[in-house]
């Protein structure tokens, strides 16, 4: 949690300025922090001050369902889970990945990058590297600790990242460049600045470690949404930035609901005939509850009707309708679809288990997000890849080109699809090809592994090639 409240000290940017960067953080400071707010349910339109009739002040907190980061959540667990992999040409490359992001939990914790990158419109990925144990991490980074140094209408080509530790209880920021050279590969710059914005030397950081790595040692996660709150900047946008209305209007129906419950409560009005009396001042006369209790109050100078009630007639169901209405505009707008979000019959909000294919603005938007998504993780796992072999001493051949393959069962009846698919077989589908799409097997893998190839002896088969020459020369005979 000490990360999330963590922003880009001003040490660092005066740096990065020293060295002739201009840093596009300071344009989108301001909206990295208002989506933060949104995330945590806080800021004005959740605590303000308010005025009653009588000129008294009093806070107000308005109740929340954190709709926003529910939204971020919910993207995070459609598009990253542990169903995801990731593939390359080579089988040995594909072992040694599963193994090792499996090791490092790459996929459980990358849910967490997902969505706060969607959250906070940006997040990244990079090496880590120490050479001395020898050790590689593939460290998750969050908008207010990424600082993008050269990028185009491509991406991002050049990358700061800056995170806080602590040495001898001192905290110290570490600014890690991840640079291109002279020679078009990659190195990492590492720095260390105190709370003066000093630079501090530590045994065992390296300034500079030349990974030789062709290709970036980090990967950019954002969301398929463009950027219109900055012009040219090499950040992404928060997923629910157009949706900031209607995470209002949630939250409003929200603390609506229950609001109407607590002031809806039945009042009890008696008559001062039924009150004690309590010596001290003016001998007035106090009600025999506790200090908290708001519902009975006091009939001054009534003799009639001793005990009196008032239930007022609450109006929930038409706030659940309006909170609904509001739950499934949100989806709407965050491209789930309408029908994403609802209320189950605990009044708690559910979502679709199974999304049925006619839903085409959640299938698109899925596939929009996994295109960019895919990117970095295969940009990552290509880096990984290299620097495993310079430095873990890992013998790995050419991985080839890398692609990821989600799990969209969410948006379409697996079961059923493989099931047509083996129904085709021989039609429109090659047996290997089946085990290439459902076993995750490269094309020489899937054809030894076919049953019907192992089954097959070489002598049954020239005995049936024999066989079929024989039948064609008797039914040939039988002809003429």
């Amino acid at each position: 949690m000490a990360d999330e409240k963590y922003s880009i000290p001003g040490s660092v940017g005066t740096y990065l300025d020293k060295l002739g960067y201009d840093l596009p953080w300071d344009a989108m400071k301001g909206h990295v922090n208002r989506w933060d707010a949104w995330m945590r349910g806080k800021g004005e339109f959740y605590d303000y001050d308010d005025v009653d009739s009588e000129g008294r002040r009093y806070h107000v907190h308005r109740r929340s369902v954190r709709p926003a980061k529910r939204v971020c959540r919910e993207w995070s667990s459609l598009l990253m889970d542990e169903q995801t992999s990731v593939q390359s040409e080579d089988e040995a490359c594909n072992e040694w990945l599963e193994g090792y992001l499996s090791s490092i939990k790459f996929w459980s914790r990358g849910q967490g990058l997902v969505q706060r990158a969607f959250g906070l419109g940006t997040g990244a990925w990079a090496l880590w590297v120490d050479t001395a144990k020898p050790k590689m991490l593939i460290r998750r980074h969050y908008a207010n600790m990424t600082i993008p140094l050269s990028w185009d209408e491509d991406g991002v080509t050049e990358c700061a990242f800056v995170t806080r530790v602590h040495v001898k209880g001192k905290p110290i920021d570490q600014l890690q460049m991840h640079l291109l050279n002279d020679d078009g590969t990659y190195d990492i710059h590492t720095v260390l600045l105190d709370e003066m914005g000093c630079e501090v030397q530590m045994d065992g950081v390296l300034p500079v470690l030349e990974t030789g790595c062709p290709t970036p040692t980090f990967a950019i996660v954002r969301p398929a949404i463009e950027n219109t709150m900055e012009e040219f900047s090499p950040y992404g946008m928060s997923v629910f930035e157009d949706a900031i209305d209607v995470i209002q209007s949630v939250d409003l129906a929200y603390d609506a609901i229950f609001t109407e419950v607590d002031v809806g409560k039945i009042r009890v009005f008696l008559s001062d005939m039924l009150l004690e009396r309590e010596e001290g001042e003016e001998g007035q006369r106090v009600i025999p509850f506790g200090v908290d209790d708001c519902t009975v109050f006091r009939k001054v100078g009534s003799s009639e009707d001793l005990i009196q009630e008032f239930a007022p007639t609450l109006r929930t169901e038409a706030q659940i309708r309006a909170y609904r209405t509001a739950l499934q505009t949100l989806g709407d707008q965050c491209g789930f679809g309408l029908g994403y979000f609802d209320i189950d019959e605990k009044g708690g909000i559910k979502t679709a288990t199974e999304v049925s294919s006619d839903n085409s603005q959640l299938m698109r938007s899925i596939k929009e997000h996994e295109n960019l998504l895919g990117d970095a993780i295969a940009q990552i796992c290509r880096a990984a890849l290299h620097c495993a072999r310079k430095f873990l001493g890992v013998s790995l051949p050419p991985e080839g080109d890398v692609s990821v393959k989600f799990d969209d069962s969410i948006i379409q009846d697996t079961a059923a699809e493989k099931s047509q698919d083996l129904a085709e077989l021989d039609l429109t589908l090659n047996d290997w090809e089946y085990r290439m799409k459902w076993y995750n097997e490269d094309e020489e893998t899937a054809k030894a592994n076919v049953p019907r190839a192992q089954n097959v002896e070489p002598d049954d088969e020239d005995e049936g090639e024999e066989t079929g020459a024989f039948q064609a020369a008797e039914d040939e005979e039988a002809e003429e």
